[in-house]
């Protein structure tokens, strides 16, 4: 019989997904003050994504180096590596595309608010592909309940704007329909191939279409300074650890229990956001927004799930 393995655990999940989720949001300061020391204008959009690209390539670069540092075999076969490469089109280089296309074209605020909707993509997809991961009345409320933490984190005097731009919030969407996908997908790559591998060769390649597309469409880089240097090393050692964790995650969780835990995201971003730059983030809506997505994520995840799920006939 084969024994559960340890990233099942439901308090291991939660160690390690709020460990990924803290990652991601500390990437949030990180990149305004890179933009300021490179001296990105988050409207050129072209160089944003060569900025991404060089930082996923760089983390893709830092995973299957230590992959072949441990004994890990790296190379690929022609079907293989045509999955990693979908997978890092999909979840890397086309999620970000349309992400900072979508940034240029929305508000920080709105930007925070849909790109948690990738929580309701997992769950519904999830629950048309695998057997024991179906979208009960419990996560859809816990679901509902991180989804408010998200709007509530990110409340202003002066309310939220309901606008709606294609080029904005619908490529918002995009970005979070293909987090989502990719996911799934890699969950279901992962299944034949290293995690660690499959995530090195996913961000490596994912970030060079990034790269190609922003040289492509005139982007450049400077400020290559020591600070420079030392934010983009950062940038990618993060992104390696918390894609190549919550990829792990997923090939061990159903995914709608594991995807409760991007609605933390945000909130992790606003406070890291306020301890780093100065910003204010000791306020009464990041308490009630923090509450919201806990009880969101203790009902999505408090109940005894399978460890892998299985697609359906």
């Amino acid at each position: 019989m084969t024994q559960p393995s340890p990233l099942s655990d439901r308090r291991v999940v939660l160690a390690v997904a709020v460990l990924c989720c803290f990652l991601w949001g500390s990437a949030v300061p990180a990149l305004k003050i890179g933009y300021g020391v490179f001296g990105i204008v988050p409207s050129d959009t072209a160089t944003l994504l060569l900025f991404a690209g060089v930082r996923f390539s760089l983390a893709g670069a830092l995973l299957l180096g230590y992959a072949l540092a441990t004994g890990k075999p790296v190379g690929l076969d022609r079907r293989t590596l045509g999955r990693v490469s979908l997978l890092g089109l999909v979840s890397t280089a086309g999620q970000y595309l349309f992400y900072y296309v979508g940034l240029a074209h929305s508000t920080g605020v709105k930007t925070s608010i849909t790109t948690s909707s990738s929580t309701f993509f997992s769950a519904i997809l999830a629950h048309w592909l695998y057997t024991n991961d179906k979208l009960t009345g419990r996560r859809l409320v816990g679901c509902l309940l991180g989804f408010a933490g998200v709007v509530a984190v990110n409340l202003s005097g002066a309310g939220l704007d309901l606008a709606f731009s294609v080029l904005g919030e619908g490529f918002i969407l995009i970005a979070a329909l293909l987090f989502s996908l990719g996911g799934i997908y890699g969950k279901r790559v992962s299944g034949q191939l290293d995690v660690m591998v499959m995530t090195g060769w996913q961000l490596g390649l994912g970030g060079l279409m990034l790269a190609v597309a922003g040289l492509a469409t005139g982007g450049h880089l400077g400020g290559f300074g020591w600070e420079g240097v030392l934010l983009l090393a950062y940038l990618a050692a993060l992104s390696s650890a918390a894609f190549a964790l919550w990829a792990l995650l997923l090939k061990h969780n159903p995914v709608g229990s594991v995807a409760i835990f991007n609605c933390l995201i945000p909130v992790f971003g606003v406070s890291l956001s306020g301890l780093v730059l100065g910003e204010s983030f000791l306020e009464w809506k990041n308490l009630v927004a923090l509450a919201l997505v806990s009880v969101g994520i203790w009902l999505a995840t408090a109940r005894k799930d399978s460890v892998v799920g299985r697609p359906s006939p």
